[in-house]
């Protein structure tokens, strides 16, 4: 009787912790947004590399695609110089081990001496995997 009881437990612990999501909390994804802004702002690729998902993908607000890839190399590229930024308001919308976050950058500085003064509002996607929290997808509109 003991060794059933024992099973069953088994069981149901193991049925549990293979079929719970993983949660995502509100502070996860902030702490994950500013590891990728301090990675830009500081030149530190290994940072934005560290929270972009494999199959990252960012859209354009002429309507074109950026791989993870063309967006590391951007964030330590000597051609992008940032003098300022930051970000303002941190919408979050968080779904199980999913987050839509609408945040506003602000940014100024130069990309292969073009001068630019950005204030954009960002659609910023990510989710928790595995334990780890990757930034999915973003698109940023300029805010006029």
């Amino acid at each position: 009787m003991k060794k059933m009881y024992f099973a069953a437990i088994v069981i149901v612990f193991i049925d549990q912790s293979c079929t719970q999501k993983e949660m995502l909390t509100r502070e996860e994804v902030v702490t994950a947004i500013q590891r990728f802004d301090d990675g830009w702002k500081n030149k530190k690729t290994s940072s934005v590399d560290s929270v972009l998902s494999p199959s990252y993908v960012y859209y354009t607000q002429s309507g074109g695609v950026f791989d993870r890839k063309s967006v590391v190399q951007t964030a330590g590229s000597i051609d992008y110089k940032l003098e300022t930024m930051h970000r303002e308001q941190f919408d979050i919308k968080i779904e199980g081990n999913t987050a839509v976050v609408n945040t506003i950058w602000n940014a100024k500085g130069s990309y292969f001496n073009t001068p630019f003064d950005d204030r954009q509002r960002c659609s910023i996607t990510l989710i928790k995997k595995n334990g780890k929290v990757e930034i999915l997808s973003e698109h940023c509109t300029p805010i006029k």
